[in-house]
């Protein structure tokens, strides 16, 4: 029998790559080697923070508006978001002249919601829990004509996610393993299948909040799984109850292992990231450290390690407060 498709492909990351290139930047890659010896391995960061709005989304929100039409554009936009997407959406809405709209849970930190609103989108806030947010969206876009930009489950968003890979690939060409934060797997999901159609023998790791971590769960039971909203978490750009139909597949395919961490493991992960890189991460950009730093993934002496630091955008009092250890 004939193996179905991928629904996104090398060539759909590179077209992506070359179209998004005015509107995003190539992020560096760093060298930790102060984390080598703490981390066990050879140690590189991808730095996402240092993206264009702060965070890898605005790769993948940027390809899907450029594949607007241009009588979608008219509409508006509209997204679900725990924040860094709508940010992404927000700031080439702004570019392009589309009007966004992003509805975010009540507790997303305030970096997130005031820099949406400060480059013109709209941010309707509502409750984390249950489905409010869901019907929202649609019923938004039955009132007002929104085209939906879906954070994850968009083959542009995914494609464009995986522009991430491609420069990984590009700076790095005998990285061993990328490890990668996930929510909804929309940048593992393009950094998996990039990566490994260019170099089959790279590993990729996906690491969860224990709060939302239906991916780890999921792969687990080998199949898709609604696990439901647990409780709050540090980790609040990882929000994930049920794998999406583009992303589950996706990842199946290409992505090595799942793993989830709890909260104070993400946060002296944190910690960690600030005091030897120095680079602030939001907690959610922070699990993969917090992965290996547990022995959940246990890196041989010598392997090239290349951790994605997937986002930036956290209130920086809380960020203070966490550094310091004085609870989260």
């Amino acid at each position: 029998m004939e193996m179905e498709k991928d629904s996104v492909t090398l060539e759909d990351v590179r077209a992506a790559a070359k179209r998004i290139a005015p509107y995003t930047v190539h992020t560096p890659m760093l060298r930790g080697a102060s984390l080598d010896a703490i981390l066990g391995c050879e140690v590189y960061l991808k730095p996402e923070m240092l993206q264009v709005s702060g965070a890898f989304k605005m790769r993948g929100a940027t390809n899907a508006f450029l594949n607007m039409t241009e009588e979608e554009k008219k509409r508006g936009a509209i997204c679900l978001s725990a924040g860094n997407h709508g940010k992404a959406c927000a700031t080439i809405g702004q570019k392009l002249g589309v009007h966004v709209t992003v509805v975010m849970p009540d507790d997303a930190p305030k970096a997130k919601v005031e820099g949406i609103r400060k480059v013109g989108g709209e941010a309707i806030l509502t409750t984390r829990e249950g489905s409010d947010r869901g019907d929202l969206v649609q019923k938004l876009i039955k009132e007002k004509g929104y085209v939906d930009i879906h954070p994850t489950d968009n083959v542009y968003v995914v494609a464009g996610q995986g522009t991430c890979g491609l420069e990984i690939m590009e700076d790095l060409p005998d990285v061993d393993t990328i490890i990668v934060p996930v929510g909804g797997a929309g940048l593992i999901s393009g950094v998996a299948l990039t990566a490994k159609t260019i170099r089959p023998q790279v590993k990729v790791i996906g690491i969860q909040s224990k709060a939302n971590d239906a991916f780890t769960q999921s792969w687990q039971a080998g199949k898709p799984l609604d696990v439901g909203y647990k409780y709050s978490t540090i980790a609040d750009g990882l929000g994930c109850i049920h794998p999406g139909e583009i992303c589950y597949p996706l990842a199946m395919k290409y992505v090595d292992a799942f793993y989830s961490v709890g909260e104070e493991e993400i946060a002296e992960a944190t910690r960690l990231l600030a005091a030897e890189a120095k680079l602030m991460g939001e907690p959610s950009a922070c699990v993969g450290m917090a992965a290996v730093m547990t022995g959940l993934y246990r890196p041989q002496p010598g392997e090239k390690v290349c951790f994605l630091l997937s986002a930036g955008n956290w209130d920086i009092d809380r960020y203070g407060r966490l550094l310091a250890g004085e609870g989260m």
